[in-house]
């Protein structure tokens, strides 16, 4: 009996870890729970894209207001999908108080002039983020993402993926209203 178990545990075992691997593959990269959650932003500046903008750290994140970090590069593509949302969040902005950052993820300042110039800048600040440091610190896996951080520079909510209406009105409106009470 003893051997047979020698035989058959092995087996049981590799069949269990190849059932959690197989299962892994079709969660959703939405639900993770991130690290960084109710934890103040990472102590990284974002140097400016360009002249014509503003970048951002902690000292902007914790002046009082709630603030949308938004990863995101020319070459993502549903970072193109997400703009017309981030366009109508934009307009939202004053009515709900917050206001939406960029975080430009390893891409040139030509390219996101051009890639605004087609979707419209919905950014009033943004950060470039050249060699993927800030990203690393930040907890991105890839764009686009947004992070919702309270006007103490804390991160209350982090969405992984393009933002969508149904997004925005079951999710990022809820948790940018929670973050302007907290």
């Amino acid at each position: 009996m003893s051997r047979r178990l020698l035989y058959i545990l092995p087996a049981l075992i590799f069949a269990g870890l190849a059932l959690v691997l197989f299962r892994a593959l079709f969660l959703s990269p939405n639900i993770v729970p991130p690290a960084l959650i109710n934890q103040p932003a990472p102590q990284v500046s974002l140097p400016a894209l360009d002249l014509a903008t503003e970048g951002f750290g902690p000292k902007e994140l914790a002046a009082g207001r709630v603030t949308l970090v938004n990863v995101f590069g020319s070459w993502c593509a549903e970072c193109h999908i997400e703009a017309p949302v981030l366009m109508q969040l934009a307009a939202m902005t004053e009515k709900e108080g917050f206001e939406i950052y960029g975080f430009v993820q390893r891409d040139t300042p030509d390219k996101i002039r051009s890639f605004l110039a087609q979707t419209g800048n919905p950014f009033s600040r943004i950060g470039n983020d050249l060699d993927g440091k800030a990203g690393i610190e930040w907890g991105v896996y890839g764009a686009p993402e947004t992070f919702v951080v309270d006007g103490k520079g804390v991160i209350r909510y982090k969405y992984t993926g393009a933002l969508t209406p149904a997004v925005v009105e079951k999710e990022l409106l809820p948790a940018i209203r929670a973050a302007k009470g907290g």
